[in-house]
């Protein structure tokens, strides 16, 4: 097929050129003249008989036939009326080209020119001369910028004369009324035309607007468009200004796959040069958008020069949906005075499920409102709207209320679409015959209508045409809803704004609904008080959500709604919703928009999605295991993926370049061992915000594939263009269920015309610097709200957990917009670390926000990975003035209906030492530590004596209902510093554990002041109850060593024991007939007398053949799957997860390395390293300007037995943390053991409170080990993440 694409410069040449160019010309320069003969076309072009019809325009007409082609465009000049193309004239030209065979289509279109450029054509008939065949393309829709969709240009299919003719006289005249026969093709032409919407954007640059006419050629496998003037933007009336986006309708037929758009300009107007960013094409029938970037000048004077540009699709931008498909819609207005309207209507139609259309308005302009829904008149309209499968189950009409005469009475509609595959048409009549208008009938312009026939006419195989009217068997109900709202009795919880509701049931939903006409009170929504409204719907089954919001108009806009009751009044069922929130920008979070759920209602709760990170987390959740990956649809397919999913944490940080920044959506894609992938993760951002902005630091909470250990990580961008430049400095990549924190220095380009020319590259994490950061377990965490009046909460939720390996720090609840509400369960994915089983629970609330109150039910802990399920019961508030009068609370963990810890309660006796000016007049706080973990921070307020702390007195406080603690090991002391005499000097702390009638000293002699001493106010002091051992020198070691199902044997193993401070000696197990070990699916136990090793990291495995053992050629392996070490003096515990097969050698040197996968210390051990230590902290500030701080510094330091707590880092008449100083500090506490991470914060004061810290060392004084901390980060608010504080590990 050859296509002749004229650009606008070329088409002006032919118009001057075709007065010297005879027509017959034409032929001799056709392609394919020698080998098909010439042939006449006789044209006829018929326009239309409506007001405005003709055109002053140049119009030009191309022929496609089947065999050779089509004629090229051509210009219609020469016809035989003098004044062409007027209202109900027809028009006739010749065209002269070779024979194209049957005709297929037309293109015709006019250049806008003229004082009247618009043109209403009917159709076009065109006459092959030779074969005396005469082909009908009808049209009857306008060419013009301001009529219907703003298209200059058409492309027509050949129908038969039948549809076009009118018929003989002699012929049986049918009840059509006003109906053509035309109608009726209307739908299935509009199935075999593809309706594009082309999206420009015009660059955000100095002068990039463009005066010129713009032009676009949209290019598929099969055909193209021909050249399109884009005219009429529905965005904006001055077109393709800077910064500007503009839409467009293209509509063409069999264009095939597109592949390329071809936009330029005529180079005219005062300023013609255009900066094009990109083209957005979208077409709702294939359910494809695709973006084409440009990113470039179409200017003279600019660039290359060049006004006319090919442009070729980004695939990583393309955006796949479910096709549309088209509807014809008739509304039938009623025979009844003023039935018409003005307004605008729209329309919803609903499938089964609740799968519905968009909303969608009928009329695209002011003029079409006018013209269509008349009295006594049926508007007729072809839609193509989303596909709701193939049951109608009702749709909803209303209008907009606007115009001269917006009241409309409608008689019914009808609802026509192809059958499923395409052989013929059904027809579901909607019966309404109804009032929509404000001041007639119950004077509401929405009406909801279900079919009451369906007529289906269908095309036989032997060519005959089947015709079935049936009735819909069991229709959906209408019903009225009364719906009570009660507005809260507190100050201000009235409003005067206009109020607007939506009920969703799983049969659909109201659509929104202006609560307008109260069925009880004058005034509506009043304080204290009940308003009822009526709202009619189809049957929307069982009732579970509402969306309620106001305009924020009027004065007192400000609304508290206490709860929302609806009954059906068809069958009585009752639904309620319990609400007790503000809708209001002022008060709570300040949103005038909220979802409610029923009472009762357990079902998904994904609606409350808004950001990326939500729907992962409903990924990771236990809801999607059973879901088939295949079937999910809507928001929800951008996330789901085959195979075990986890959750990564990703840091990017752009550079500082002036071009660093980029707009273009971001995407990372895991590599692991096996070249296993995963699929390409994006990295989106929150509804609202968008690109990565110079040296800034980006996080993103995604989810992925587990491929296992990660080897290779790829990152990169959809964009394509060369304004999408993005230049990365940094990239970390957080695996919580690995433990692992991967940091790449990446400074490099991803962008088409900087560095190597490449948007991805592939980053080898051998080059990483790699921390531990503790493994996670996903867990399911679920919590209860209980159903008492304000039992919801606006507080920030801490919550700490303790089990038998341990405990998590404080981490905060995400409430995520609607969480924590009255009687409602809430379940959410929480990264815990591998403490279990659990013992017990903290939660604490900061009594902060419009409603500081919480009354906690119940929460549930589900491991992911093995379904085991621990039960937290409190069931009281959280709150300073109800109940137990707190904000803390402790809940026992429950495991199979068993409590995992006792109550008991503690007496805390205090004494001040007599010494001058021991007393205090500060607050002070404990932290007692046990074997259960720790108490939490207890203040010491209400003691026997008035006046506490006093030099030489003793104060008793009493703390009752507490969880038992076991034997305690550590008390960690400390006060404010407020008051007029804040030092203070302790001589002694007794915590008796009332319940066991036993009491612990720790001996404290110290003073805490920031003026005394080494002026400290936080103090540590192991318990003097525990006595500390001289250190192990040989032990016994108990080895558990289970044999998986993957190989058993019969030879000799050894172990080698790798420890902290020793290596074993090596233990070799021998194998004898007598004594069998290593079965499958067996475990051995082995004792092992030893040096004492310390912690042991390590162990190396061998598998030796026994002496004078033949050994087979086919290799021998033995299944190694799981091995336990036990110390049996303190009772610590290592556990290796090795899952392995090992080979039989003869030679000891091949052997197998396994770390050390889990290790439980016991507190007998615990007990052991709790003695005096100091630490001196070295702080790095870096040397990039402005780098040091004014700040006030703290640092938490975490190891294994524990933390030093939140220490200031302060020095009298000293200046620190200036850029590239080095600060020294010493931090006196109980020995922490192996250091884990150091937390780096600041509080922001001081004039210049921006901070950028290189790097924290650590050096316990007493054995000399240093640990280096990496930071390179700034803690600055108006910097990078915005952080202040910083999270800091070791490097592995």
């Amino acid at each position: 097929m050859n296509l002749q694409v004229l650009p606008l410069p070329q088409a002006v040449w032919i118009r001057e050129a075709e007065r010297q160019v005879p027509p017959e010309a034409w032929v001799s320069s056709m392609p394919h003249s020698s080998l098909s003969p010439a042939n006449t076309y006789e044209v006829q072009v018929i326009t239309g008989n409506v007001p405005k019809a003709g055109t002053d325009a140049n119009v030009y007409l191309t022929i496609y036939g089947e065999e050779y082609g089509d004629t090229g465009e051509r210009p219609l000049k020469r016809s035989d009326k003098f004044n062409k193309f007027e209202q109900g004239q027809t028009d006739t030209f010749t065209v002269y080209a070779i024979d194209l065979g049957a005709l297929t289509k037309i293109r015709i279109r006019h250049d806008n020119s003229g004082n009247r450029p618009g043109w209403f054509l009917d159709r076009v008939d065109i006459t092959d001369m030779n074969n005396e065949i005469t082909y009908y393309f009808p049209c009857q829709r306008w060419l013009a910028v301001e009529e219907d969709d703003g298209q200059l240009s058409r492309e027509l299919l050949p129908v038969d004369e039948s549809y076009v003719l009118p018929p003989s006289e002699d012929e049986e005249g049918g009840g059509g009324g006003d109906s053509h026969p035309l109608d009726s093709l209307a739908l299935e032409q509009k199935d075999k035309s593809t309706t594009f919407s082309v999206t420009v954007k015009t660059g955000d640059k100095k002068n990039a607007g463009t005066d010129a006419n713009v032009f676009i050629t949209l290019f598929g496998t099969q055909d193209n468009t021909g050249m399109t003037l884009l005219k009429s933007s529905k965005t904006n009336s001055d077109k393709f200004e800077r910064d500007s986006i503009e839409i467009f309708t293209v509509e063409t037929l069999d264009l095939g796959d597109l592949w390329k758009v071809r936009i330029g300009h005529d180079n005219t107007g005062k300023a013609p040069g255009w900066f094009v960013d990109w083209v957005e094409v979208d077409a709702p029938s294939l359910g494809k958008c695709m973006t084409f970037p440009c990113g470039r000048w179409l200017a003279k004077n600019e660039d290359d020069g060049a006004i006319i540009r090919d442009l070729f699709h980004a695939e990583l931008q393309t955006r796949l949906y479910t096709p549309f498909v088209p509807y014809e819609i008739i509304l039938y207005t009623s025979d009844v005075f003023a039935a018409g309207t003005d307004s605008n209507i729209f329309i919803v139609i609903y499938g089964c499920d609740a799968v519905c259309t968009q909303q969608k308005y009928l009329c695209t302009n002011k003029r079409e409102q006018k013209l269509f829904f008349e009295r006594k008149s049926a508007s007729r309209f072809i839609m193509e709207l989303e596909d709701v499968g193939e049951i109608i189950e009702k749709i909803r009409i209303g209008h907009d209320n606007t115009g001269v005469n917006p009241g409309w009475h409608c008689s019914h509609v009808d609802i026509r679409r192809l059958l499923p595959d395409k052989d013929g048409t059904e027809t579901l009549t909607f019966p309404c015959d109804r009032w929509l208008a404000t001041s007639e009938d119950d004077k509401k312009t929405i009406r909801e209508l279900v079919p009451y026939d369906i007529f289906t006419e269908k095309y036989m195989r032997d060519g005959s045409l089947r015709q079935v009217y049936k009735e819909v068997e069991e229709p959906l109900d209408i019903v009225l809803y009364s719906v009570q709202i009660f507005t809260g009795n507190i100050p201000g919880a009235g409003t005067d704004a206009k109020v607007y509701i939506t009920i969703f049931g799983d049969l659909g939903d109201t659509g929104e609904r202006y609560l307008g006409k109260s069925e009880n009170r004058t005034n509506k929504f009043e304080k204290g008080t009940a308003d009822t409204f009526i709202i009619e719907a189809a049957d929307l089954g069982v009732i579970y959500k509402i969306k309620l919001r106001h305009d924020n108009s009027k004065w007192f806009a400000d609304w508290y709604v206490e709860k929302v009751e609806i009954w059906n009044d068809t069958n009585e069922d009752e639904f309620l919703f319990l609400c007790g929130r503000w809708l209001s920008l002022k008060k709570e979070d300040g949103r005038l928009e909220r979802l409610f759920y029923e009472k009762e209602y357990t079902g998904d709760r994904s609606s409350n999605c808004s950001s990326p990170a939500d729907f992962w987390e409903i990924a990771l959740s236990s809801k999607m295991a059973d879901v088939d990956i295949a079937t999910v649809t809507g928001p929800m397919a951008d996330y789901v993926q085959e195979g075990p999913v986890i959750p990564y944490y990703v840091s990017v940080t752009t550079g500082k370049h002036k071009d660093a920044a980029t707009d273009s959506r971001a995407f990372i894609l895991l590599i692991g061992e096996d070249d296993e992938r995963s699929n390409r993760i994006w990295l989106d951002f929150p509804r609202g915000k968008r690109g990565f902005s110079c040296s800034s630091v980006e996080e993103f909470y995604v989810a992925g594939l587990d491929v296992g250990i990660i080897k290779k990580i790829e990152l990169g961008h959809d964009g394509a263009s060369p304004e999408s430049c993005w230049l990365v400095d940094e990239l970390c990549l957080a695996v919580p269920t690995q433990g692992t924190k991967y940091t790449l220095r990446c400074n490099c380009w991803l962008a088409k015309d900087r560095g190597d020319g490449v948007t991805s590259r592939v980053f080898d994490l051998l080059d990483a610097m790699v921390v531990n950061i503790g493994v996670k377990v996903l867990y399911e965490m679920t919590v209860w709200t209980g159903d008492v009046f304000g039992g919801g909460t606006d507080s920030n939720i801490f919550m700490t957990l303790y089990g038998i390996n341990g405990s998590t720090e404080e981490v905060q609840l995400d409430k995520k917009k609607a969480r924590f509400e009255r009687e409602q369960n809430d379940t959410f994915i929480m990264e815990i670390l591998d403490i279990a089983p659990f013992t017990k629970m903290r939660i604490r609330i900061d009594g902060l926000g419009s409603r500081p109150e919480w009354f906690l039910e119940r929460i549930l802990l589900k491991n992911m990975n093995t379904g085991d399920l621990t039960m937290f019961y409190y069931g009281d508030w959280l709150s300073q003035r109800k109940g137990k009068k707190t904000l803390v609370c402790e809940m026992c963990a429950v495991i199979d209906g068993e409590e995992m810890m006792e109550w008991t309660s503690y007496t805390v006796s205090v004494k001040t030492s007599d010494i001058l000016g021991a007393g205090t007049d500060a607050n002070v706080f404990i932290i007692i530590f046990g074997e259960n973990g720790d108490s939490g921070t207890l203040a010491l307020k209400q003691s026997a004596n008035w006046n506490k702390f006093e030099r030489n007195n003793t104060d008793t406080f009493n703390f009752s209902d507490m969880l038992s603690l076991g034997h305690l090991c550590k008390l960690r002391v400390w006060h404010d510093n407020k008051g007029i005499f804040p030092g203070w000097h302790v001589s002694y702390i007794d915590v008796k554990d009332n319940s066991r009638d036993e009491t612990f000293r720790f001996q404290c002699d110290c003073w805490l002041s920031r003026s005394e001493g080494d002026r400290q106010t936080l103090r540590d002091f192991a318990c003097a109850n525990n006595e500390i051992r001289d250190e192990l020198e040989e032990t016994t070691y108990e080895i558990v060593i289970e044999t998986g199902n993957g190989g058993e044997t019969r030879e000799n193993v050894w172990l080698i024991l790798e420890g902290r401070k020793n290596r074993s000696k090596e233990f070799l197990v021998e194998n004898s007939s007598r004594q069998r070990a290593f079965r499958k699916g067996t475990t051995d136990t082995f004792e092992f007398d030893s040096v004492y090793l310390g912690d042991i990291a390590s162990l190396c495995v061998g598998h030796l053949a026994r002496e004078d053992r033949f050994i087979p050629k086919r290799e021998l392996v033995w299944h190694v799957k799981t091995i336990t070490i036990t110390e049996m003096e303190y009772g610590n515990v290592y556990f290796f997860n090795c899952d392995c097969l090992i080979p039989l050698k003869r030679k000891r040197k091949y052997f197998k390395v396994f770390e050390v996968t889990k290790t439980t210390e016991s507190f007998a051990s615990k007990v052991q390293s709790l003695v005096p230590v100091k630490y001196e902290v070295i702080v790095t500030t870096g040397y990039e300007p402005g780098a040091g701080t004014d700040a006030n510094v703290f640092v938490t330091i975490f190891g294994a037995n524990g933390d030093t707590g939140k220490r200031e880092l302060k020095q009298k008449m000293r200046n620190l943390f200036e850029r590239g100083s080095a600060d020294r500090f010493f931090l006196e506490t109980l020995e922490l053991g192996e250091l884990r991470k150091v937390r780096v914060e600041h509080d922001s004061s001081g004039y210049y409170s921006g901070w950028l810290v290189e790097k924290v060392e650590v050096t316990n004084t007493s054995t000399g080990v240093a640990t280096i901390f990496n930071c390179g980060r700034w803690l600055d608010k108006k910097r990078g993440d915005g952080l202040t504080w910083r999270d800091l590990f070791p490097s592995v």
